[in-house]
């Protein structure tokens, strides 16, 4: 292959990620050049091109890509073994394809394929990674604790992890990209490390390819209760039918940093609940300091201060509060739509918001 047209496969490729939900782009196309050329072969990057969003059989993907259908069916499981796309089992027991955003997808799926290298590629791609110039919607959003949701609260289903978890028969758990990486770095933190929940289709397409195991409904529940004690806010994807619930720390995870690094966490944050003080009931225990991951909290002179423009609503503060000082209600004037109702469904809408852009 020459040098020109092998420059335009991988040209081509990173154009068709930053079209994808997220974005790709970096400020030095060099460094998104040397991360593409280590995940994929000429031939896959190639081929990669011709995935949408939308789940395809490999004959359709073969017609329209010019390829022989066994040389594609071929492709398409090793890209999906990689982590370069998605790959579902219908009905009736044939694959179909899909192409994934770089995050949440592609980056997430390489839990696996970390080594120094990639690892050293990938942090210099997000040191150059260009903002996204058109706002998407989220593909993400946080979910309370149920411990800290009182009955008499008005909570919709897919607000709630016993909701979620109950709606689901297929259940994985898969290592925390993000702890992962951090620990790899050496600086990472002591929480637990095996804590990404996935469901459904994920949850078969992360057991198929070896990204992690099959749990049942105890081992949620036991794997949910080491993340309320490690302090781990809950996030699942922005669907009313759960893809994956991230358990999350706010020193390694990417989306709690950027939270952690915006003035007012609670506005752009997708989350319907806020927590409340009521200060004459607080002992000044502090327990919630070390709790909250997004720093509302701070030390008072007689009680502690909560800073509501920096809450995410997680709950963690409130559910280990001996005196009910904190509690959750409902944001003031919360106008929030209900989310899409897969995840699949969310990042067709997360494309058509970047198309009118």
């Amino acid at each position: 292959m020459n040098t020109e047209r092998r420059d335009r496969i991988y040209w081509n490729l990173a154009r068709h990620l930053d079209r994808l939900p997220g974005g790709f782009e970096s400020q030095d196309p060099a460094v998104e050049r040397r991360l593409l050329e280590r995940l994929f072969t000429p031939e896959e990057a190639e081929l990669a091109t011709q995935l949408t969003l939308e789940r395809e059989d490999a004959t359709t993907i073969a017609d329209r890509a010019g390829l022989p259908l066994e040389e594609t069916e071929s492709r398409l499981d090793e890209m999906a073994q990689k982590g370069l796309i998605l790959s579902v089992t219908t009905e009736k027991g044939a694959l179909q394809y899909q192409a994934m955003p770089w995050v949440v997808g592609i980056y997430e799926f390489q839990i696996d394929r970390l080594d120094d290298e990639l690892l050293h590629m990938i942090h210099d791609y997000w040191l150059t990674r260009k903002p996204l110039e058109r706002p998407t919607g989220p593909q993400m959003r946080t979910i309370p604790i149920g411990e800290s949701i009182d009955l008499h609260l008005e909570v919709l289903p897919y607000e709630q992890i016993s909701a979620l978890i109950a709606d689901e028969d297929r259940f994985a758990v898969a290592p925390c990209i993000c702890r992962h990486t951090a620990k790899m770095a050496g600086v990472g933190c002591e929480a637990p490390e095996e804590a990404c929940l996935v469901f459904g289709e994920w949850a078969d397409y992360f057991v198929r390819t070896g990204r992690g195991r099959p749990i049942d409904n105890n081992e949620i529940k036991d794997i949910l209760a080491h993340a309320d004690a490690a302090n781990l806010v809950l996030q699942p994807s922005n669907s009313q039918e759960a893809a994956f619930i991230c358990c999350c720390c706010g020193c390694c995870c990417g989306m709690l940093l950027g939270l952690k690094m915006h003035p007012r966490p609670s506005e752009v944050v997708v989350n319907a609940f806020i927590a409340q003080l009521e200060p004459e009931l607080c002992e000044k225990c502090e327990t919630c300091l070390e709790r909250c991951q997004v720093n509302a909290l701070t030390p008072g002179l007689d009680h502690v201060v909560l800073n509501t423009v920096r809450c995410i609503g997680c709950g963690l503060c409130v559910s280990t509060c001996p005196t009910s000082a904190l509690t959750l209600t409902r944001k003031p004037n919360y106008q929030g739509q209900a989310p899409a109702r897969t995840f699949q469904d969310a990042l067709r809408n997360i494309m058509e918001i970047q198309d009118t852009r």
